[in-house]
C-alpha cells in the first residue's frame, strides 16, 4: 500500500507568500522621513523634539523580546494580533494629532504611540520569520534572507504609495499606515501557520527560492524606476494608478509557487518521501504503514530528549535510554548553537554583537530618521526619492551580504566579519559626506548608505541568528 499525505497538508510555500506581504507591514518604521517634517510644521516641534520622537521609533522597532518569548509559546496569529494592534492604536493616535482631529496632544503621548506603534514590526517580523524558518529547516538562511530583503524594500514600497496613491499627504500616510497594515496582517493571518516541513532535498526547492529572489530583485528595480520617473515626468492619476496594480502583482509573485504545485502536483510517491512524521503518513485504507521505520535515529533522539525534558520519566528508564545513546546528557550550548535567553546574555559574544549593532546599524538608522532634514538642507524637498533610493541599496546589501560573504569564506576562507569591518569604515566616510555638503553627494551617500546599513543589518542577523530563537532581538 502507497503512502500518501494526510489530507489538509499543504506546501509550506503558501505561508512564505503570505509572510511577504506581512514583512511589507512590518517596514512600517522606516516611513518615519516620509512624515516627520509634518510634524515640524503642523505640530511646532523642534528638531531636538524630532530627534526624541525618532529614537521612539527606532526603540520600537528594535525591542522584540517579548514577541520573541510569545512566538515560543503562542501560535503565529496570537503574535501578529498583538501587532496589528499596536499598528492601529499607535499610528491611529499620531494621525489624530496630525490631522488636527485631537488638538494640542501631549508631546509624552506621541512619543509612547510611535513606540507602541513600530514595536508592531517586532511582532509581525518575529511571527513570520520564526514560522517560515520553522517550515523550512533546511533552508534557514534563504528564508531568513528572502523575508529580511522585503523588509528592506518596504520603505520604497510605502514611498511608492504615498506619492502615486496618497498624493504625498503625511496624514493620508499616517491614515492609511491606521487602516492598511492591520487589514493587510488580518488578511494574512490565516496563511501564516506550520506547516508540516520536508526533511528531504528537494531540487525543485532551489528552483523555487531562485525565483522569488528574482522576482524581489526585479520589484527593487521597479520601485526605483518608477519613482524617479515620476519625479521626472508628471504622471496622471490612471497611469498611478496602473502602476501600483503592478508593483501589487510583483508583490504576489510568490504565490505563483503553490499555485504551479497546486496545477503540476508531485507525484504521491515523492511527497511521501516528505512527509516528517508518521502522523502525517496514512495509506489508503486509512490503516498507519509499519513496514518502515517510523523515525529515523536523528527524530529518535530530539523525541526522547523532549520526553526526558518535559514528562515523568523513571530514573531507570533515562539511565537506559542513555546508555543506549537516545538521549545525552544535557550540555550547554556551543558558539553558532541555538541560545536560551539567561544562557546568551553571559555571553561576551552577545555583548560584542550587541555593540557592533549599536554603532553601525544605530548610526544608519539616526541617519534614516533625518534624511528629510537632511535632504531639506542641501536643497532637495522631495525626499521621496532619496528614502527609494535608499531602500533598493538596503536591500541589495541584505541580499548579497550573504552571497558575496559565502562566497569568500569557502573560497579563500576570508571570515565574514572582515565586511563588516570594511562597512563600518564606509559608511565613517559616507557621514563625513554628508557633514561636508558637497554639491552632488548627496545621492551617492545614500545609496552607499543603504548598502551598508543593509549589509550590518544582515551580517548581524545572521551571526545572531541563534539568538533569535532564544526570543531575543537585538535592540538599539
Amino acid at each position: 500500500m502507497a503512502a500518501v499525505v494526510k489530507g489538509g497538508t499543504r506546501p509550506p510555500w503558501v505561508g512564505l507568500g503570505a509572510a511577504v506581504w506581512v514583512q511589507i507591514a512590518a517596514g512600517n518604521a522606516y516611513t518615519f522621513p516620509l512624515y516627520s517634517h509634518s510634524l515640524k510644521s503642523v505640530l511646532g516641534f523642534t528638531q531636538q523634539q524630532l530627534t526624541i520622537l525618532g529614537v521612539a521609533n527606532d526603540i520600537g522597532e528594535n525591542v522584540g523580546i517579548l514577541p520573541g518569548i510569545a512566538s515560543n509559546k503562542f501560535p503565529p496569529w496570537v503574535v501578529m494580533f498583538v501587532g496589528v494592534f499596536a499598528a492601529f492604536f499607535g499610528y491611529g493616535v499620531i494621525w489624530l494629532a496630525v490631522s488636527q482631529t485631537v488638538p494640542s496632544m501631549p508631546y509624552w503621548v506621541l512619543w509612547v504611540a510611535l513606540v507602541i506603534a513600530t514595536n508592531s514590526s517586532a511582532w509581525f517580523g518575529t511571527a513570520v520569520l520564526v514560522t517560515n524558518m520553522r517550515n523550512f529547516p533546511l533552508s534557514r538562511g534563504t528564508v531568513a534572507g528572502i523575508l529580511k530583503g522585503y523588509v528592506g524594500l518596504s520603505a520604497a514600497v510605502y514611498t511608492e504609495v504615498h506619492s502615486m496613491l496618497l498624493g504625498g499627504s503625511a496624514e493620508n500616510l499616517l491614515l492609511f499606515m491606521t487602516i492598511g497594515i492591520p487589514v493587510t496582517c488580518l488578511a494574512m493571518m490565516y496563511f501564516v501557520r506550520a506547516c508540516t516541513p520536508a526533511l528531504g532535498e528537494d531540487s525543485s526547492e532551489h528552483v523555487h527560492f531562485l525565483f522569488t529572489q528574482v522576482s524581489s530583485l526585479a520589484l527593487a528595480v521597479y520601485l526605483l524606476t518608477t519613482t524617479i520617473l515620476k519625479s521626472i515626468v508628471p504622471i496622471s492619476r490612471s497611469i498611478s494608478y496602473t502602476l501600483i496594480g503592478i508593483m501589487v502583482v510583483l508583490l504576489m509573485s510568490p504565490l505563483a509557487i503553490p499555485i504551479k504545485m497546486t496545477l503540476f502536483p508531485a507525484s504521491s510517491k515523492k511527497i511521501g518521501k516528505q512527509a516528517s512524521s508518521s502522523d502525517d503518513i496514512v495509506t489508503e485504507d486509512g490503516e498507519s504503514d509499519l513496514t518502515g521505520p517510523l523515525l529515523s535515529s536523528f527524530s529518535s533522539d530530539i523525541n526522547l530528549l523532549g520526553l526526558y525534558e518535559n514528562e515523568d520519566v523513571s530514573e531507570v528508564d533515562i539511565l537506559l535510554a542513555m546508555g543506549e545513546g537516545a538521549i545525552k546528557k544535557k550540555r550547554k550550548p556551543r558558539r553558532g548553537e541555538d541560545f536560551k535567553f539567561r544562557e546568551a546574555v553571559i555571553k561576551a559574544d552577545f555583548w560584542l554583537l550587541w555593540v557592533v549593532y549599536f554603532l553601525g546599524v544605530g548610526s544608519g538608522v539616526t541617519v534614516l530618521n533625518n534624511l528629510a532634514e537632511i535632504g531639506v538642507s542641501l536643497g532637495v524637498n522631495d525626499t521621496t526619492i532619496l528614502l527609494s533610493l535608499f531602500s533598493f541599496c538596503n536591500f541589495l546589501g541584505r541580499l548579497g551580504a550573504g552571497v558575496v560573504s559565502e562566497h569568500f569564506v569557502r573560497s579563500k576562507a576570508i571570515p565574514r566579519t572582515l565586511w563588516m569591518t570594511v562597512t563600518q569604515v564606509l559608511m565613517i566616510i559616507i557621514y563625513l559626506l554628508y557633514a561636508s555638503a558637497l554639491h552632488g553627494t548627496l545621492y551617492a551617500a545614500t545609496a552607499l548608505l543603504g548598502i551598508c546599513f543593509g549589509v550590518q543589518f544582515a551580517r548581524q542577523s545572521h551571526r545572531s541568528s541563534s539568538f533569535f530563537w532564544a526570543g531575543c532581538w537585538l535592540c538599539i
